[in-house]
């Protein structure tokens, strides 16, 4: 049978409850168990897909094509299980389900509530998450439910997970609340009192949590968890200090040596080997004892919040771990290199290699294309992923090819040269065909999801993929098929093709002309894991080290 644990979050958002959560599976997946999790969204939204990074940090995109939360990236990064659609849902796919019932007809003329419609449905859907009734069923199910305890838009999640557990029965399921103590400096202490008041609110509502993860900037005296265990009724021994570390992946072991994996398996009677996390002990070795650095420059849209990167940070991260140096990132506004001529020279020169990320709309589009241009004529290792890759082929096919109005039409509909343009019709990742065009809803109508491609011999592409690559995919417009022809002739490489509609998935200069010189139409950073890194992120931090190595990166200036 299925055990569950839900986690929830208390006082302030951004605790780090997804890095919480993936954390505590970490720890029961080293124990033998099979895990999964599955993370609960209050906004109205669908999903994510169409919200701004800057609101919301990175959208996640799972091999079935689902747009997601950033904590599944934490949990496909803690986790060997593999998420999908039903890991993630949100307020507004649990209403559209329900209503679409309602129309058929399926209440049976009942009048639709909150209780127990609203609520069943979400208790459905996190049964179908766990794999329930089916052969993906797991041991544990860690439900991490979000927004902050207290909010209205919380309500019916919390209301359907105290049903749910309480439909499950004694010792199938457990509740870990994350909450936060603040320092006061003029009183040179921790207060307790915001802790003691979200667990009230959490019981108010009937929720006893089993264990407190208390967050803070400095570790939590014996003496001050004491009086949190008195006042919320939480065993001392349930009361888990979560001091800021420097590096997430020391979040396992920092929860193990308080005994948190243990509690759990107690309270669900789980009887399992000890926790092995030599692994993580290892890894966290790596971060700790680099034996170089490098410097990546980041050229984004979208800086002011690091969480609109975050897979891409982590996967430079661990590529630098597989190389056994520490990779420094600085991201950069794009709309900063806009500037006169040699604005990008005079920001990019100190770089070892510039990475150029996805992104949406006009705003420091030039900016990139500026970067793509600066990488190209100096010989820097050069990554453009997705918004990156286009960028690249927007500035090959203007200052190489001799197109030089060339342009994309989600930046200029009426560009007489547009290299890059939407496709009226593209095959989804469940091999359905699929249309769309200018007018088309910007929900699920891009392309998602994991798709093969076939690799041309002889590139750098195949170099680092072999003869087919599979990555996931989150974009809306494509390199125009037209164009292809004219940029090979200008010397551009065209080293990866989608298998049906031919469409342009990898393209890359010859390494007799530049040394690491690659875009790509998809997100590789979303396969990316600190145990193995990524190939291609690899073989970039591996190219920005030998450019280092050969002297050309020019020292930063003081």
């Amino acid at each position: 049978m299925t055990k569950f644990v839900f986690v929830t979050g208390g006082v302030v958002s951004s605790l780090g409850k997804g890095v919480a959560a993936a954390s505590l599976a970490a720890i029961l997946e080293s124990r033998g168990l099979k895990v999964t999790l599955i993370k609960l969204d209050p906004y109205i939204n669908v999903d994510p897909g169409t919200m701004s990074p800057f609101q919301h940090g990175e959208v996640f995109v799972t091999d079935d094509g689902a747009e997601t939360d950033l904590d599944l990236g934490h949990y496909e990064r803690f986790i060997e299980t593999r998420m999908k659609q039903a890991n993630n849902f949100t307020t507004g796919r649990i209403y559209q389900s329900v209503l679409e019932k309602e129309r058929r007809g399926d209440y049976l003329g009942k009048t639709v509530q909150v209780i127990p419609h609203i609520t069943g449905e979400i208790q459905e859907f996190i049964k179908r998450g766990a794999g329930i009734g089916t052969p993906d069923a797991v041991d544990v199910a860690i439900a991490e439910v979000g927004g902050t305890v207290g909010d209205i838009e919380s309500l019916p999640f919390l209301e359907a997970v105290r049903q749910l557990a309480l439909k499950l029965g004694p010792n199938n399921s457990a509740f870990v609340h994350l909450t936060y103590l603040p320092w006061i400096a003029a009183a040179g202490e921790l207060k307790t009192k915001p802790t003691q008041h979200t667990v009230q609110k959490l019981r108010e509502i009937g929720i006893q949590p089993d264990v407190l993860l208390c967050r803070a900037d400095r570790a939590i005296p014996q003496d001050e968890r004491d009086k949190i265990s008195l006042f919320t009724n939480v065993p001392a021994w349930g009361v888990i200090s979560m001091p800021d570390v420097d590096t997430i992946y020391k979040v396992p072991r920092l929860l193990h040596e308080q005994g948190l994996d243990g509690l759990i398996c107690d309270k669900l009677r789980l009887n399992t080997p000890p926790a092995n996390l030599k692994r993580w002990d290892d890894l966290v070795h790596e971060t700790e004892h680099p034996q170089g650095e490098v410097r990546v420059a980041m050229v984004g849209k979208y800086v002011e919040l690091s969480d609109s990167y975050k897979s891409v940070n982590e996967a430079l991260r661990h590529a630098g771990m597989k190389n056994h140096v520490r990779v420094r990132i600085d991201h950069i506004d794009s709309e900063t290199l806009e500037g006169p001529a040699g604005a990008a020279a005079q920001k990019l020169a100190a770089y070892d290699a510039i990475l150029v990320p996805g992104g949406f709309g006009a705003r420091g589009v030039e900016g990139k294309i500026a970067t793509a241009r600066y990488a190209r004529e100096h010989q820097v290792p050069y990554l453009g992923i997705c918004l990156g890759m286009q960028v690249a082929t927007i500035e090959y096919a203007r200052h190489v090819a001799g197109l030089r109005k060339a342009n994309s039409t989600e930046f200029d509909p009426h560009t007489p040269e547009p290299v890059i343009a939407l496709i009226d019709e593209w095959e989804d990742q469940d091999g359905s065909i699929q249309k769309r065009d200018a007018s088309s809803d910007l929900g699920g109508t891009m392309r998602l999801g994991a798709q093969s491609s076939d690799v041309q011999p002889g590139t750098l592409a195949h170099q680092i993929y072999g003869d087919v690559v599979t990555e996931r995919h989150r974009h809306r417009y494509e390199a125009n098929t037209h164009y292809l022809d004219k940029l090979r002739e200008a010397g551009l490489v065209i080293s990866a093709l989608t298998q049906r509609e031919h469409l342009t998935e990898i393209v890359e200069l010859p390494q007799s002309v530049h040394p690491w010189y690659i875009g790509v139409q998809f997100h590789p950073e979303f396969k990316s894991t600190p145990w193995n890194g990524h190939p291609l992120f690899n073989a970039f931090i591996k190219a920005a080290i030998d450019r280092q190595a050969s002297g050309k990166t020019r020292p930063p200036r003081a």
